[in-house]
């Protein structure tokens, strides 16, 4: 596999990550169904795989950055199973509204497996770590800037997004408003 093609195969992914963390925000800005601080830190978990993809995306696929996908990933497989665990006593319910008949903190195990198993089958192909005889271009261009872009738009709207939730500190359990937008406000006397 030439470093080109494995450029090609992280963009399409990063897509992939990116189609996830926009499922999320399409639910809760559309549904107003804000995340929990077990969701944040999936979405969180989510963003770091992103980053060390998108770095192979950038400048060059490295084993590295795929390092960095598989361990944010098992991090947040690891939170994604907590949550499922909490749910799955029979009459305690989920929390959100199902997708496609599973709720999206079992989507995100889903996910971050196919992480883990994708950039562990990237790392297989050596010649995508080899100097190729003809430099890429330094610019991103087409596909890979494009997944860069969304993906970058994406994490930046997650991190304010979080802030606003949450401000500088602890989430709450249940939260039904942005406490950042609470506080600027004014309250009618």
């Amino acid at each position: 596999m030439t470093p080109s093609l494995a450029r090609a195969l992280n963009a399409l992914g990063l897509l992939a990550i990116s189609a996830v963390l926009l499922m999320a925000f399409a639910d809760q800005f559309l549904k107003h169904d804000l995340p929990c601080p077990l969701c944040l830190l999936q979405r969180a978990g989510m963003v770091i795989a992103g980053v060390g993809i998108a770095m192979n995306v950038a400048i060059g696929p490295r084993p590295a950055h795929y390092a960095m996908a598989i361990v944010s990933a098992v991090a947040g497989a690891a939170v994604a199973l907590r949550q499922v665990a909490l749910h799955i006593v029979p009459g305690t319910g989920g929390y959100g509204d199902p997708f496609l008949g599973l709720h999206f903190y079992t989507w995100a195990v889903v996910v971050f497996a196919l992480i883990i198993l994708g950039s562990a089958a990237m790392l297989f192909f050596e010649g995508q770590f080899e100097p190729e005889a003809e430099p890429a271009p330094r610019r991103l261009a087409g596909l890979s800037l494009a997944a860069f872009g969304l993906f970058a738009l994406l994490a930046l709207g997650n991190t304010v997004s979080t802030v606003a939730e949450c401000e500088l500190g602890l989430c709450p359990d249940d939260p039904t408003t942005y406490q950042l937008f609470d506080k600027a406000a004014p309250t009618p006397q």
